[in-house]
């Protein structure tokens, strides 16, 4: 690492296949974390394992293969998403839906904590969060992966009953994006495999396939020697190796298996060029891909592939804070910008350096010739050295933290870690390690290597230009000569070197005259310690050690938005979103965030309908700078006539088209059937933009932050008192206050009754969908909080087996419930699924019968038992974190009640006679409001 003309050699090098194979003979190896164990059956699997005691009693299981639709036979289309549905469905040792039974009963809830996905490349199943504390719950888990792995019961009723599901899903996902993506695979990837390979696959395909072709899949690329099995969590690593070797040793291996053949992507001289259109695509964009050479898995050990994604990921960085910046001024070029480097599109085989431009409406010149001229520039000229110098601050100011959190890393952060090295060969160094190996490598690098290695990033050929846009009358799509031509005139250019404006100025030139901490009280029972300031603000501090490096702080008061006249709604609704566009005190948005390079400290405002808040967090060495951005958040917010301008333009391209994307109309008339004319609920939209008045929105915000006295400032965190005692006296005592007394209006309220509203809208996918809200009034306190929220899970849990897995009826049905105190305390349960238009009548008729069969007879008891398990498990889990802390003290300072205390209790003691007579009496006040989209099949 001394030798910096070696790596100017190197770094220029590196992209190159060649140059890699050979760089890593020169360089040594990145080590793997001593802290896990890796090891491999005779049969060909490989497990991975390790203790972690972060969650407390719990352990991950997954298992990883290295199979996906891309193995698909023309016939086979779609199954191997099929086949994920299956490991559901009934294994040997857990036959029929026993296997989410059981794990339910445990407190692993369906979708949450057990779940799979199936890519093109991949198929990766989760266990997650399972407690080490329950009776055989690790052993069942590992029968659970083994049977996943080689004891699937393919039962053709259950494959018949899953035909269903698949096809609600794909009408779920089957969106803009999806048939974009699904018309642009055959134009970018020809001539390859890739052409053809989206694992939801046609439906032809998945509602006729034959059983035996799905069982043909199974047992030709589910097998050992392409199976990882990864389990983290506070464990006895010695045990569970013994019972994976006994547990998984008699899954046979297959000497004479097929081949898993990774496909060839191949380069093009000629560019590739997608034009695409859809009518239910709002936004018009394009993405560039210059394609390169993707990194061979027997490379990726080596320390040569640690120095290529430090040098890329800066490079990444660099160019992305420039686009940043474009996107301040008066009339930006585009809606957002940004360039990234990893594989090219879906492909492992294939790597690009890509950019993603949203593009305004018959403005691609515009859009398109800012993205790639900023690349194109770093080609030319490369990065400033005080670019690079905040890059790199940044990069290893996130590795400290980490460094420093390296004993509260939680099993799942390394379970995806495993995941990724067996299935892409990612190296797995301790967190000291990497920190060690960054700290030497970054220092080690000079901005000159880092512009070097741009040229082999962005070559002159290989490139692929891909442009969507909405499908609509008046809107001109470009030719493929004309974007082309947009490259070439921008290469024709005579483009300069980029400037670093650079500011050496400090966040705050002088500290503004101190407060006084008037009073100090410690409350052992909370933990907390509670301040009053002599300009009559509060600060309540509870110190927690869940993690080193992090400080939360939320600064409330009462009051909101709801003491401004309706008169003024625009310029409410868009508050949030404009106060802060001009930065801080003497800094802009973009100054702000070169100054605060290195440092792990924020601060932004927000105001609710009845609140207004001011959110921070840092590292406990940031604390100071994190106090300065929020005293210049009370005090000095820094108005931007050039960043307002272009807030503007960028919301008029947003919302220009937003009526073309069909849950539009559905968001408009669930807010209406809720919550009926109420200006509250307005929705922006283009015609609304120019009326937006700055200054009437400063003047706004500042009175809602002009008056500290009635503010609480809650710090949840490492923070220590005396530590933070000046700062609070500088920072925060010091704020202005004009001692005011404020509560919220009553400006909102909830339909009463009954009110249907089902309305035809054309989708490309003929799709129902439904929303049923049911409300009622509810005194606001734990127990219904609870209730509210148990009585949504059992519903779920009801409508999973009724409407999904034995009607086929739709995909997932979500229930949310939710126990509010604004306006006034009422419990609302909200339930929403999209489904087939010829099954709309009897997906809602199973909705209403699973309300009505707990009104008449309580839910079943082991629904509760579940949900119960659930609930205790994730409280478990919840009381560790800080962001739960923060959220039961400002709960308590805003209405009063305790969230926390006696949350166990209240549990276990609520009974199916509990959540029977809450469900009867919601239902008997009679207020249920039901939204159905429907979209008539095409003829």
């Amino acid at each position: 690492m001394k030798h910096l003309k070696q790596l100017f050699c190197l770094i220029v090098l590196l992209v190159a296949c060649s140059a890699q194979q050979l760089l890593a003979q020169q360089m040594p190896p990145i080590p793997t974390d001593p802290n896990v164990r890796i090891g491999k059956l005779s049969n060909g699997l490989t497990y991975y394992i390790r203790k972690n005691a972060l969650p407390e009693k719990r352990a991950f299981f997954y298992i990883a293969q290295k199979v996906g639709s891309i193995q698909e036979e023309p016939q086979q289309r779609g199954l191997a998403h099929f086949l994920e549905h299956m490991c559901f469905n009934g294994t040997k040792h857990f036959p029929g839906n026993s296997l989410i039974s059981y794990l339910e009963k445990i407190g692993v809830k369906f979708g949450e904590n057990l779940n799979a996905y199936t890519s093109i490349e991949e198929t990766v199943y989760n266990i997650d969060n399972v407690p080490t504390t329950a009776p055989q719950a690790i052993d069942s888990c590992l029968w659970i992966l083994h049977d996943w792995s080689n004891d699937l019961t393919l039962d053709p009723a259950e494959i018949e009953k899953e035909r269903g599901v698949i096809n609600q899903e794909w009408r779920t996902r089957r969106d803009a994006q999806q048939r974009l993506q699904e018309a642009m695979m055959p134009v970018i990837m020809k001539g390859c495999k890739y052409e053809d390979c989206m694992p939801i696959g046609p439906m032809e395909v998945v509602m006729h396939f034959k059983p035996q072709v799905l069982r043909d899949y199974y047992e030709k690329w589910y097998r050992p020697d392409l199976q990882g099995i990864v389990v983290v969590g506070d464990i006895n690593v010695d045990e569970m190796e013994a019972k994976i070797k006994t547990i998984f040793a008699d899954i046979p291996a297959q000497p004479n298996a097929a081949k898993r053949i990774y496909y060839p992507v191949p380069d093009n001289k000629e560019p590739i060029v997608f034009i695409g259109q859809d009518k239910e695509n709002p936004t018009s964009s394009a993405t560039l891909f210059f394609k390169h050479e993707a990194v061979p898995d027997s490379i990726k050990g080596n320390l040569i592939y640690l120095i290529q994604n430090y040098a890329t990921d800066m490079i990444c960085n660099m160019l992305n804070s420039r686009y940043n910046e474009m996107l301040q001024k008066a009339n930006p070029p585009f809606t957002g910008a940004e360039v990234f480097n990893g594989n090219y599109f879906v492909a492992k085989t294939k790597d690009a350096f890509g950019g993603y431009v949203g593009v305004k409406e018959n403005e691609i010149d515009n859009g398109l010739g800012t993205l790639y001229r900023e690349i194109l520039r770093a080609k030319k000229f490369g990065f400033t050295a005080s670019e690079y110098a905040r890059a790199k601050a940044d990069l290893l100011r996130s590795y400290e933290s980490l460094y420093n959190e390296r004993d509260k890393q939680e099993s799942n952060n390394y379970v995806k870690k495993y995941v990724r090295n067996f299935l892409d060969n990612e190296p797995i160094p301790s967190i000291e390690q990497n920190y060690t190996l960054i700290n030497q490598i970054a220092p080690n690098i000079p901005v000159e290597a880092i512009n070097q290695m741009i040229p082999e990033l962005i070559s002159d050929s290989d490139l692929v230009v891909i442009y969507t846009a909405p499908e609509k009358e008046g809107l001109k799509l470009p030719t493929k000569e004309e974007l082309l031509g947009v490259i070439s005139k921008v290469n024709a250019e005579n483009i300069t070197a980029y400037v670093d404006k650079v500011s050496n100025e400090p966040l705050m030139a002088t500290k503004p005259k101190a407060g006084k901490i008037l009073s100090t009280k410690n409350n052992p029972a909370t933990g907390t310690t509670e301040m009053v300031l002599s300009n009559g603000a509060k600060v309540i501090i509870k110190k927690t050690d869940f993690k080193k490096d992090e400080i939360t702080m939320k600064a409330i008061s009462k009051g909101g938005k709801s003491l401004f006249p309706t008169n003024q709604m625009i310029d409410i609704s868009n508050m949030d979103g404009v106060a802060g566009l001009g930065g801080l005190g003497k800094f802009s948005t973009v100054d702000l965030q070169k100054i605060l390079a290195g440092k792990m400290a924020s601060a932004s405002a927000g105001v609710s309908l009845s609140s207004e808040a001011v959110n921070a967090s840092c590292s406990p060495k940031d604390a100071e700078t994190m106090m300065q951005l929020v005293y210049l958040t009370f005090t000095s917010p820094r108005k931007d006539a050039d960043a307002f301008a272009s807030y503007k333009t960028r919301l008029k391209a947003d919302l220009k088209n937003q009526e073309m994307e069909p849950n539009t109309a559905l968001r408009d008339t669930i807010t209406k059937a809720i919550y009926k004319n109420s200006p509250w609920v307005m929705r922006m939209k283009e015609n609304m933009v120019d009326k937006i008045n700055y200054d009437n929105i400063m003047k706004m915000y500042k009175d809602r932050f002009c008056d500290a006295s009635d503010f609480t400032f809650f710090i949840v965190g490492n923070a220590d008192v005396n530590t933070l005692k000046p700062y609070i006296e500088t920072y925060i005592a010091s704020l202005p206050s004009i001692h005011r007394k404020e509560t919220s209006k009553n400006v909102i309220s909830i339909r009463k009754g009954i009110y249907t509203n089902e309305f035809l809208k054309k989708q490309q996918t003929p799709t129902s969908t439904i929303i049923m809200v049911q409300t009622g009034d509810e005194a606001y306190n734990l127990k219904n909080d609870i209730l509210t929220s148990m009585y949504a899970q059992v519903l779920e849990i009801v409508y999973t087996k009724t409407i999904r897995e034995d009607a086929g009826a739709a995909y997932s049905v979500s229930v949310q419930g939710e126990l509010s105190s604004y306006p006034k305390p009422y419990s609302m349960i909200q339930i929403f699924f999209p489904t087939d238009p010829e099954k709309k009548d009897l997906a809602m008729k199973l909705t209403k019968e699973g309300i009505a069969k707990i009104i008449k007879d309580g839910p079943e008891q082991k629904d509760l038992d579940k949900v119960k398990e659930f609930i205790l498990k994730k409280h478990a889990e919840n009381v560790k974190e800080n962001s739960y802390w923060m959220g039961v003290m400002t709960e308590q300072w805003r209405t009063g009640v305790d969230f926390n205390k006696d949350f166990e209790t209240t549990v276990k003691s609520i009974t199916t006679k509990d959540i029977q007579a809450f469900a009867d009496g919601l239902n008997k006040q009679n207020n249920f409001i039901t939204v159905t989209m429907t979209s008539l099949a095409k003829k």
